[in-house]
């Protein structure tokens, strides 16, 4: 019987990145983050997995050496243009700790999540001292700046992605290619939550809400309120025809007139996460949790890339199953 691939995972959040790298086929054997009410969210949706509840300066990896999956959405807000984009000298920045930790745990496989302003020209020493860190570990490592679009997320929301492999391995990774154009417009994906209170406006709402929507935001624990973002993002909900100056408890009402505003279940919708997927009773919390997540169908892309490099041999630069070689 073959075993499952197994994965730790830092700066877990909601449950992004984690969800679609389950989807994808690893288990996660453990699970960090640091607030309360994401670690709260993670033990809700998924009461198997062990969620621990801490600083990722305070966990040690040793105890999972050899893990197949080493993955995490290191904080965004030092590379963000949304903040100050302080990099390395920002206080928020774990990308220390995720080398630590790679050096703790030498997993087979690396995968890091981060905002587009990572690749900016003002970070590039700094990302090249992350990337060549990790190689000098030993590992081959990549880094590409992925669309959720292209993965059928309707939303714009490019994610850069950073995947190494061990060099031992003797594989090569390629990253998923996605599809341009597959993801449905808000509309398309909002209609039935628009109608569920019979609005009568909801059929005309959804034709005209005819495009992918813009990258939801989540805001900081200090000033993140439940709202869909800055002026220049709610001019952009404006034109699908949402108010993005807040986030509504239910759907329209039968006959509500003018535009309707989101609600959480609406926002993780667009974010790439099932109905079942719950963020507890408290709507600014939700709104952060869902703003600030990993797209699952991203994870689950790259995940199953990732997986096929750890569980097929290579031959003939095409991948067959092997387990035989997995780390115990």
């Amino acid at each position: 019987m073959q075993r499952p691939l197994t994965c730790v995972e830092i700066c877990a959040g909601a449950g992004g990145q984690a969800l679609g790298l389950a989807l994808a086929g690893f288990t996660h054997v453990a699970l960090v983050e640091y607030e309360e009410d994401y670690c709260k969210t993670l033990k809700l949706n998924r009461p198997e997995w062990n969620v621990i509840c801490a600083d990722v300066h305070d966990f040690d990896g040793r105890s999972y050496r050899g893990v197949d999956l080493l993955a995490g959405g290191v904080p965004c807000p030092p590379f963000s243009i949304a903040g100050k984009q302080l990099g390395k000298d920002d206080e928020r920045d774990l990308f220390p700790e995720a080398i630590r930790l790679i050096k703790e745990i030498k997993p087979r496989a690396v995968m890091l999540e981060n905002v587009r302003g990572f690749l900016d020209s003002g970070f590039d020493e700094y990302r090249k001292h992350i990337l060549n860190a990790i190689e000098i570990l030993g590992y081959d490592t990549q880094i590409k700046l992925l669309n959720a679009s292209d993965f059928a997320v309707p939303q714009l929301r490019p994610r850069v992605v950073i995947v190494a492999i061990q060099k031992d391995e003797n594989v090569s990774f390629s990253y998923p290619k996605g599809n341009l154009g597959c993801a449905p417009t808000v509309g398309e994906t909002l209609y039935d939550l628009m109608a569920e209170n019979k609005w009568k406006g909801a059929k005309l709402w959804a034709q005209n809400a005819n495009k992918i929507a813009p990258t939801l935001v989540g805001g900081s624990k200090k000033h993140g309120g439940p709202d869909l973002g800055p002026v220049r993002a709610r001019k952009a909900w404006a034109e699908l025809g949402v108010d993005g100056r807040g986030v509504a408890d239910t759907a329209p009402e039968l006959n509500f007139e003018g535009m309707p505003r989101l609600t959480s279940r609406m926002m993780a919708r667009i974010q790439g996460f099932p109905d079942t997927w719950t963020f507890g009773k408290k709507k600014t919390a939700a709104c952060r949790m869902i703003g600030n997540a990993f797209p699952p169908p991203v994870a689950q892309a790259v995940g199953e890339k990732i997986k096929e490099c750890l569980g097929y041999e290579c031959v003939d630069s095409e991948c067959e199953i092997s387990f035989s070689q997995a780390v115990v």
